[in-house]
């Protein structure tokens, strides 16, 4: 049995589900936790390393053995820094080659097995906020709110590419769009966990909001339904 409160969070990528986790996490006081960026650590890790994406076996071991840490920040718990075997990795996943190698070595089985665990021990020991690709689903089943973040490919793709260019990395709108489409149809066609809306969570779809309207409406919703 729980005995924190859980609110999951699923969408696909671009969707806007991570700055709205962010925003409820930190209104709420809980604990964000991007399970994304658990993927991207061991991508990361591998690149790193020279192993090939490609090497189920290898990036299986490599999820196995990795130390991965979320630090929150001690004056804002919707902020946190990631470690993985000691590296603070917070910048270096966000790079366009470690986004495309997280959505490849999601799909191993073992890997996610190994990482689900970790996920769901950290729902046990604090009230949080978790986003992902199956938390509703799969990692917290039981959770006490389940929304379901999406927006439409082009608006996705178009965000994408602005927080790409604001961070000056090198980015090709056309290519962007592509890119999610591919990630998309492993997401959603992966054998293990695929990404799906499960009937109980409240879909939200951002293609014409602004993040603050996305934000306040939000809140208010789980406020109230955690009030009930």
């Amino acid at each position: 049995m729980r005995s924190f409160v859980a609110i999951a969070i699923d969408g696909p990528a671009g969707g806007g589900k991570g700055t709205i986790a962010q925003h409820l996490a930190q209104s709420l006081g809980f604990l964000y936790v991007d399970t994304g960026a658990m993927y991207r650590a061991v991508a990361w890790l591998a690149l790193h390393r020279g192993i090939s994406l490609e090497d189920e076996e290898a990036i299986s071991a490599l999820a196995r053995s990795a130390d991965i840490r979320f630090l929150p920040q001690q004056n804002d718990q919707s902020r946190y820094r990631i470690l993985i075997n000691g590296h603070d990795v917070t910048e270096a996943i966000r790079e366009p080659q470690v986004d495309r190698g997280s959505s490849i070595v999601a799909q191993y089985p073992e890997v996610r097995q190994v990482l689900v665990e970790k996920q769901r021990n950290l729902a046990q020991s604090t009230h949080v906020v978790m986003e992902g690709r199956d938390i509703t689903t799969v990692v917290l089943p039981d959770a006490d709110v389940k929304l379901f973040i999406t927006a439409s490919l082009e608006e996705r793709a178009r965000r994408r590419y602005i927080q790409r260019v604001n961070k000056g990395i090198a980015a090709d709108l056309s290519t962007i769009q592509a890119e999610l489409a591919e990630r998309d149809k492993r997401d959603t066609e992966r054998q293990t966990a695929p990404m799906r809306v499960p009937k109980e969570a409240i879909v939200i779809d951002t293609t014409n909001q602004q993040v603050e309207y996305s934000v306040h409406i939000v809140l208010r919703l789980v406020r109230n339904m955690l009030e009930r």
